[in-house]
């Protein structure tokens, strides 16, 4: 006996398994929300409040040796404890806690699939999964971690999820190169 009330089924698909227009619309959305991030404009602002160019060192990002780990990231913003530290672009904060050598750390994954990393808190003003605006406090500058007994700073690095890979050189850790971006570079001057 036939049954006329089944309907046919997509030929493409399986029992179990969506068909295959699904899977290409499933692909098109994280398509769409990958270029989406890469083409949301950034615009940091340097990350401490009342900070300038002259309260970093421009030639500690890549520097080596650098102690435990071998090659600096980032680069050491010194100002005193507990001034405000701002996220230097907007984003959701997918981590604050403890972290060894960077002992109190916020991550914000931001623009450009770029997580901006603060290390060396004093102290957190926000949560995981936060939504930020740019200039939003994240914390105060502190000591924690391989900071201790060291003038106050903030250890701000960005690391770039799409890997980058003309930045790969023969050096110590040169392969990393590929994920990090000099922090410092990425400050617009203020107009006088």
């Amino acid at each position: 006996m036939h049954n006329t009330d089944a309907s046919p089924r997509d030929a493409s698909a399986s029992p179990g398994r969506p068909p295959r227009r699904r899977w290409r619309r499933v692909l098109g959305v994280i398509a769409a929300i990958l270029l989406a991030g890469l083409l949301l404009p950034e615009n940091p602002q340097i990350p401490v409040q009342g900070a300038s160019y002259g309260d970093w060192n421009p030639q500690s990002f890549w520097y080596e040796p650098w102690g435990k780990s071998g090659v600096h990231k980032g680069i050491d913003i010194f100002a005193p404890k507990g001034r405000p530290v701002l996220s230097a672009s907007y984003g959701v904060v997918i981590y604050r806690g403890e972290l060894g050598l960077g002992g109190k750390v916020v991550a914000v994954l931001g623009p450009k699939w770029r997580i901006h990393y603060f290390a060396h808190l004093d102290s957190y003003n926000v949560v995981p999964l936060q939504v930020l605006d740019s200039g939003s406090t994240v914390g105060s500058v502190g000591v924690s971690g391989n900071a201790a007994g060291k003038p106050p700073h903030l250890h701000y690095a960005v690391l770039s999820l799409l890997p980058r890979p003309w930045r790969f050189s023969s050096a110590t850790q040169g392969w990393k190169r590929m994920f990090f971006v000099d922090p410092g570079s990425q400050f617009k001057p203020a107009s006088n």
